[in-house]
C-alpha cells in the first residue's frame, strides 16, 4: 500500500506540473492503473489531494471574505465587499515616489517590491520625494496622444457590470464629471444627464463619446502638491458643482492620486458621490503597460482596492464618508486576491474568461457652515479636511486642543479672529515635521499649534513663522533674543517650552513699538526673575525655577498694557515661597491633564482597532460555520474540483468514506 501511495503522489505531481506549464491535463484513463490496484490508487489519491485542495480553497475564501455587514449590503449595489468600518490606515501617507513611477522611469534600485517602498511613518514625515527630471521622465499627454488609436475595448460582460453599478447611484438630471474620459463612459442605457463633462488625455476620443456634453484635455498627473490638479479649466468648473464624479480605469495611471482626489472632492456637491471602477491588473496589460504605475504592475487586485481606498482617506480624510469597496466581477472571472495558484490553474479551462472588475467609492461629507458651540470639534474638523501638510494623525491630536483654545477666549471678536487663523496650520506643521519626533512628540506639536492659533495675535505671518523656527532650533537664533532665551531656559523640558513658545511667538510681527519694548523687557528680565525665585525657594529644581519664572514673566510682561518690568519686579518680590510652590503645583497639574488626554486618545484608537478585529473574527466564524459540513476534492475521472457531503464514520473506523468507487 505504501508503494501505491507514493506512486499516486508522483502521478498527481506530474499532472499538476503539466497543467501549470500549459500541457493538456491527464485523462481519467491515463490516471488509472491497469490492474486491481487502480481503485486503491484512485482512492488513495483522493484521500491525499482532497484535504490539501480543501485547505487551499478555504484559505483563499477566507482572504476574499467580504468585510461588510448585511445591513450595509441591503442598501448598496451588489458586490459590496469592504464596508465603511473595515478600512484601516497608517497614521500618515505611506507611499514614496517610487510607488507611482512608470516602467521607463525605474532604475535598478527602484524595482523592489512596492510594499517595501511603503515608507515608515517616521521617514514619511521627514522625506519629501521629488521626481528626478531627466530624459526618462514619462510624458503622459504625449504618450496617450501617440497611442490614441489604442482603445480599451472592455469585455462586454465587464461593461455590463460597470453600467449596472452606475445605475444604482446615477439618476436622470444629474451633473457628472468624468476624469480619465475616453470614447466610452459605460453609463446605463437610457440615462439622461443634465451635464456630462469629460476630462481626458485625448480630445478625439472624448469627441467620439456620445454622452459627453463638454470636454477638455487635462494631464491628471500635472498637479500642485497638496492642492490638486493643475488646470484652469478644471478649476473654472467651480466648487460644489457636480452630483457625481466617475473615474473608470484611470486610477492605475495616476502618479499623484491624492491631488486628483482633492480636486474631485472640491468639484462635488456635498453628498455627491465619487465612483472609481478598475479592472484586474492583467485586463489590458499588453496595451498600456508602459503607462501603468509600479504599484499597479506589482501589487495584487486585492491590494489595489485598499490602496484605492487610501486615496480617499489621505486626500480629504473625514471629508469623505461612506467609503466602500465592491467586487463586481462577472461570473467566472478570476477571483480577487493573491497571485494565481495551483488551484486557479486546475480550475481554469476557458482561456476567454472575463477579467475581474472592482469599485471603490465614497460621498463628499457636509461641511459645517456655522460654528456650533455644542459641537466645536465637529466644526473644526470640517474646516481641516482639505488643509495641506497636516496628516490625519495631526488633525486628530490638534482638533480637541483647538476647541479648548476657542472656548478659553473671552470675546466673540477674539474667537472670530482665531477661526480666521486656521489656514496658518499648514505653515506651522511644515516646520514641525522637521522636528525630532522623539524629543518633540506629536502631542507636543499639536499643543504648540493649537496654542499659537488660539492666540488672537497670531496671524501665521512670515515673521512669526520665522521666529517659531528660531525658538524650535530649526533656524539660527537671533543674538538679541532667541540665543539668550535658549541659554537661560536650557534646563526646561521640551514639553515645558511649548507653552513658553506659544506666549512669545505671537508677539512678533507687530508694528506696535510698545510690543517691541515688551519683548526686550522679557529677555532682559529672565535672569533677575530666576535669581529671586532661587533665593525664595532654595530647594526648588533649576528646571522648575526656569519654568515658573519664564511663564510668570511672559504672562505679565510680554503683552503690552499688563505690567512693565518694574511693576512685575515689585509683584514678584511680594510672593512667598508658599505662593511660588503653589504656582508650580498648579502648572504641573496642566501637564498631568495633558498626559491623561493622550492616554485617553491612545485608548480610543486601540478600542477602534479592537472593534474592527472583533467584527472580522465574527465574520470568519460565521463563514466557518456555514461551510462546516462542506469538503472539496479533485475527481480524476472528470478532471474537476468537486464538492461532496461531509465525511461520515465509515470504512475501517477511519472516519473516511471515499465518494468514488472503481
Amino acid at each position: 500500500m505504501a508503494i501505491i501511495s507514493k506512486y499516486a503522489v508522483a502521478l498527481l505531481a506530474c499532472s499538476v506540473f503539466a497543467s501549470t506549464h500549459g500541457f493538456a491535463p491527464a485523462t481519467p484513463s491515463q490516471l488509472a492503473l491497469s490492474n486491481k490496484s487502480a481503485s486503491a490508487t484512485t482512492s488513495t489519491q483522493l484521500y491525499i489531494i482532497g484535504p490539501m485542495i480543501r485547505k487551499m480553497r478555504e484559505e483563499k475564501e477566507a482572504k476574499n471574505m467580504p468585510m461588510a455587514n448585511p445591513d450595509e449590503a441591503k442598501v448598496e449595489a451588489p458586490g459590496l465587499r469592504v464596508g465603511v468600518n473595515a478600512w484601516k490606515w497608517p497614521p500618515v501617507w505611506p507611499y514614496d515616489s517610487n510607488f507611482f513611477k512608470r516602467k521607463s522611469e525605474m532604475t535598478g534600485k527602484d524595482n523592489a517590491n512596492p510594499m517595501m517602498n511603503m515608507m515608515n511613518p517616521m521617514e514619511a514625515l521627514e522625506k519629501k520625494d521629488v521626481a528626478d527630471v531627466d530624459e526618462n521622465l514619462f510624458n503622459s499627454l504625449k504618450w496617450w496622444e501617440e497611442n490614441k488609436e489604442v482603445t480599451t475595448d472592455l469585455d462586454e460582460r465587464v461593461v455590463a457590470k460597470i453600467s449596472s453599478h452606475y445605475s444604482f447611484y446615477l439618476r436622470d438630471g444629474m451633473s457628472v464629471l468624468e476624469l480619465g474620459a475616453a470614447e466610452n463612459s459605460y453609463l446605463p442605457e437610457g440615462l439622461k444627464l443634465n451635464k456630462h463633462v469629460g476630462v481626458g488625455a485625448v480630445k478625439s476620443q472624448m469627441e467620439a463619446n456620445p454622452s459627453i456634453t463638454e470636454s477638455f484635455v487635462v494631464d491628471l498627473n500635472d498637479v500642485v502638491e497638496d492642492e490638486g490638479v493643475k488646470s484652469e479649466e478644471l478649476a473654472d468648473l467651480g466648487r460644489d458643482t457636480f452630483d457625481a464624479v466617475i473615474m473608470a480605469n484611470t486610477i492605475d495611471f495616476l502618479i499623484n492620486p491624492r491631488e486628483v482626489f482633492k480636486s474631485s472632492w472640491r468639484a462635488l456637491k456635498p453628498g455627491g458621490i465619487m465612483i472609481v471602477p478598475f479592472l484586474a491588473k492583467d485586463a489590458y496589460a499588453e496595451k498600456f503597460d508602459e503607462a501603468f504605475t509600479k504599484q499597479w504592475r506589482d501589487m495584487t487586485d486585492d491590494q489595489h482596492m485598499w490602496v484605492g481606498g487610501s486615496f480617499f482617506q489621505f486626500s480629504a480624510g473625514e471629508g469623505w464618508e461612506g467609503l466602500k469597496g465592491f467586487d463586481i466581477s462577472p461570473e467566472g472571472a478570476k477571483q480577487l486576491g493573491a497571485e494565481e495558484s495551483v488551484l486557479d490553474k486546475l480550475k481554469q479551462t476557458d482561456k476567454d474568461l472575463p477579467p475581474g472588475a472592482y469599485v471603490v467609492q465614497a460621498r463628499k461629507n457636509f461641511e459645517a457652515e456655522e460654528v456650533d458651540e455644542s459641537d466645536l470639534e465637529g466644526y473644526i474638523k470640517s474646516k481641516m479636511w482639505m488643509l495641506p501638510t497636516l496628516e490625519d494623525r495631526d488633525k486628530k491630536l490638534v482638533v480637541p486642543r483647538l476647541a479648548r483654545a476657542y472656548e478659553a477666549l473671552d470675546t466673540q471678536e477674539e474667537k472670530e479672529r482665531m477661526l480666521g487663523h486656521f489656514d496658518s496650520l499648514p505653515k506651522i506643521y511644515a516646520s514641525l515635521i522637521k522636528m525630532d519626533q522623539f524629543a518633540f512628540t506629536f502631542s507636543m506639536q499639536a499643543q504648540l499649534a493649537a496654542d499659537l492659533v488660539g492666540d488672537p495675535d497670531f496671524t501665521g505671518s512670515d515673521i512669526q513663522i520665522n521666529n517659531m523656527k528660531m525658538g524650535l532650533g530649526l533656524r539660527k537664533p537671533s543674538a538679541d533674543f532667541w540665543a539668550p532665551v535658549g541659554k537661560l531656559t536650557a534646563a526646561m523640558q521640551p514639553e515645558e517650552k511649548v507653552n513658553l513658545l506659544a506666549y512669545i511667538v505671537p508677539r512678533f510681527g507687530s508694528d506696535d513699538p510698545t510690543q517691541q519694548e515688551a519683548l526686550s523687557a522679557f529677555v532682559s528680565g529672565l535672569e533677575p526673575t530666576f535669581e529671586v525665585i532661587r533665593s525664595k525657594c532654595p530647594n526648588m529644581k533649576e528646571s522648575d525655577v526656569q519654568l515658573v519664572g519664564s511663564e510668570l514673566l511672559a504672562s505679565e510682561v510680554l503683552v503690552p498694557g499688563r505690567s512693565n518690568r518694574e511693576e512685575f519686579a515689585l509683584w514678584l518680590g511680594s510672593l512667598t515661597d508658599v505662593d511660588l510652590e503653589f504656582i508650580l503645583a498648579k502648572r504641573n497639574s496642566f501637564k498631568e491633564d495633558a498626559t491623561k488626554e493622550l492616554e485617553a486618545f491612545q485608548k480610543e484608537r486601540a478600542d477602534e482597532e479592537q472593534a474592527i478585529t472583533d467584527r472580522r473574527t465574527q465574520i470568519q466564524e460565521q463563514v466557518a460555520y456555514a461551510r462546516e459540513n462542506r469538503t472539496t476534492i479533485f475527481n480524476p475521472r472528470t478532471g474537476k474540483i468537486e464538492q461532496v457531503e461531509p465525511p461520515k464514520k465509515g470504512i475501517l473506523g477511519t472516519g473516511i468514506e471515499l465518494p468514488f468507487g472503481n
